[in-house]
């Protein structure tokens, strides 16, 4: 309990503490003066020394010297003018409203990423939300068709535990990359933010889905909405998970088809950027690019408020000094 309230408090007058050497140095006077006593008291035996026969009063002899250094200590560190203090944060200007939109197709599962395309895009995708503190990201999951998994927030802990759990086959196979699209589009619809961004990855040629990547294109061109296009993949082949007859999991090696000249055409179209990367390494550095571009306009002012708190102590001086006046008017009493 002490050591708590020592934790949470910082002290005004810190140099007014150097007066707690006079505590050691009383008790070393203490100390002396007791020796002195001892050196000059004559007795003709000690068999009235024995352990058994001490009184409380030789047992606790000490206790009033003890209670006086304790209130002294006290009424010093109440002097120091002790103070708990209270941090808030002020936050002016303008987030960045971001909609991650990730492609949970079967053909995420291709090892050509570690362990694959989809845990290696949910990774960054978590490290990615971790980094934005005072935005506002929703996802977006998309295959034959799409689906809103998180709107928009600023919880991060939802938002990565979300992110985390998402799974290939949630969704009906396919590559609806309007659809997908098109949803994100919707959810930034009413945003009143200024700068509103959607983050498409994507590993494949649009293929499903009942909007048309170029309509959905306009959608959030005329809502002011920028994209940024991610196409995922090895050039050539990759090894992808499929079932075999028997329903057993084999690997095939299927061809790389990225449609980058529409992802491109989203991209340079609504002001953003396309990218296209092979590797763990090149997702990575894919986001923290975009992490750069989109820089949120946010000023944070951080406020400190103290509150003295040396009522505690000075209680504690006030009890200390009582109960050793009290124990000099009885168990210590000297009579004349």
């Amino acid at each position: 309990m002490i050591a708590n309230y020592f934790n949470t408090i910082d002290f005004a007058w810190p140099w007014v503490l150097w007066l707690l050497l006079i505590i050691p140095v009383m008790g070393w006077w203490y100390w002396k003066k007791g020796r002195r006593k001892k050196g000059t008291l004559l007795v003709s035996t000690t068999a009235g020394w024995s352990a058994g026969s001490k009184s409380i009063k030789t047992r606790f002899q000490h206790l009033p010297f003890i209670l006086r250094l304790l209130s002294i200590a006290c009424i010093i560190l109440a002097m120091a003018r002790p103070q708990s203090h209270f941090d808030q944060e002020q936050v002016q200007g303008e987030g960045v409203d971001i909609i991650l939109t990730l492609d949970v197709s079967g053909s995420m599962l291709a090892q050509d990423f570690t362990p694959n395309r989809l845990e290696a895009a949910k990774s960054v995708a978590i490290d990615f939300v971790d980094s934005r503190k005072t935005d506002r990201v929703g996802i977006v999951i998309f295959s034959g068709e799409s689906f809103t998994l998180v709107p928009l927030t600023t919880d991060k802990n939802v938002l990565k535990g979300q992110i985390d759990g998402i799974q290939s086959g949630l969704l009906e196979d396919g590559t609806a990359i309007g659809s997908g699209l098109a949803t994100s589009a919707d959810r930034l619809r009413l945003s009143k933010s200024k700068s509103k961004v959607v983050i498409l990855l994507t590993d494949g040629e649009n293929n499903g889905g009942q909007i048309p990547p170029v309509t959905a294109k306009e959608i959030a061109k005329s809502l002011g909405i920028k994209v940024y296009t991610i196409g995922v993949g090895s050039e050539g082949y990759a090894p992808i998970p499929v079932q075999d007859g028997s329903g057993r999991v084999v690997m095939q090696r299927e061809k790389v088809n990225i449609d980058e000249k529409l992802l491109t055409q989203i991209a340079n179209e609504t002001g953003g950027k396309y990218f296209r990367v092979s590797d763990n390494e090149g997702l990575t550095n894919v986001y923290k690019e975009i992490d750069e571009l989109e820089k949120s306009t946010i000023e944070v002012t951080s406020l400190r408020q103290y509150t003295d708190r040396f009522l505690p102590l000075a209680l504690a001086a006030l009890l200390f000094l009582s109960l050793e006046w009290l124990l000099r008017l009885t168990l210590f009493r000297k009579f004349p």
